[in-house]
């Protein structure tokens, strides 16, 4: 007589799911027992019934099965993410490679070389790249160049302003000198005696911008009138009568 196969679904009797989860139970630890006999292999279970009583089963121990597989699991891990991290990287490094062969080859045809691959559409979408880049090119010049302009422009107002002022500064100290010229200048001839040295002032009024040079000098056999006026030496008699023509006069008189 064939045994029927039972269809694998939950079974609705409690009881009935009960004598199978036993019978189950122990075929699956005594199936266990024998592979680790068998095949010198460590092994483990843990099972939970329905109503959570916890049923285990392990060849050496059921904590050092547990240790042994939570240190080959973190080891599998490592091992994992560090494939998957050589091929990430591995992937990005042909990513980059693919890029850059990109760049050099529209570089290329940017300089008008490696154009023989090119059809008719993309020899006009390069023309119209470069004529925009051309285009943008010549609007940055010309910016760059006006702000040039209007730098030079400012430094130029700026260099004008310090002129005027120096133009303003120069005028006024020509009028100082012009003042203080007509307050030397500008007193009738006059003569003082200091010691034994005489100082001539001279008036030049017919043109102020012609230096007059006083000078010192010794008077030669100097002649104490009864007076008490001192008289002139030859020297500065002559010297004298070229500003005055009277004193050429006076010095032409026989003295008596």
């Amino acid at each position: 007589m064939v045994r029927g196969k039972i269809a694998l679904k939950r079974i609705e009797n409690p009881t009935s799911r009960q004598v199978t989860f036993s019978k189950r139970r122990s075929g699956l630890f005594k199936k266990a027992n024998e592979l680790a006999i068998l095949c010198d292999a460590e092994v483990g279970l843990l099972v939970f019934s329905s109503t959570g009583r916890l049923y285990d089963f392990a060849s050496t121990s059921i904590k050092s099965v547990i240790e042994r597989y939570n240190e080959a699991k973190e080891d599998h891990h490592l091992n994992m993410s560090a494939s998957m991290e050589a091929k990430l990287w591995q992937r990005e490094a042909g990513s980059l490679r693919q890029q850059l062969h990109n760049l050099q080859e529209h570089h290329w045809q940017l300089s008008g070389q490696q154009l023989s691959g090119l059809d008719v559409k993309d020899l006009q979408n390069l023309e119209n790249k470069l004529e925009m880049s051309l285009r943008n090119i010549r609007l940055k010049k010309d910016q760059l160049m006006f702000d040039q302009i209007q730098e030079l422009k400012r430094k130029e107002r700026i260099i004008h302003q310090e002129n005027i002022e120096l133009h303003d500064k120069v005028n006024l100290i020509h009028q100082e000198n012009i003042e203080l010229q007509k307050k030397v200048y500008g007193q009738e001839v006059h003569e003082h005696s200091t010691g034994t040295t005489i100082r001539y002032s001279i008036l030049n009024t017919e043109n102020e911008n012609v230096p007059v040079n006083l000078e010192l000098s010794q008077p030669q056999n100097v002649e104490m009138k009864k007076s008490g006026t001192p008289s002139l030496g030859e020297d500065d008699q002559k010297r004298a009568a070229t500003y005055n023509p009277g004193l050429q006069d006076q010095a032409a008189r026989p003295t008596s």
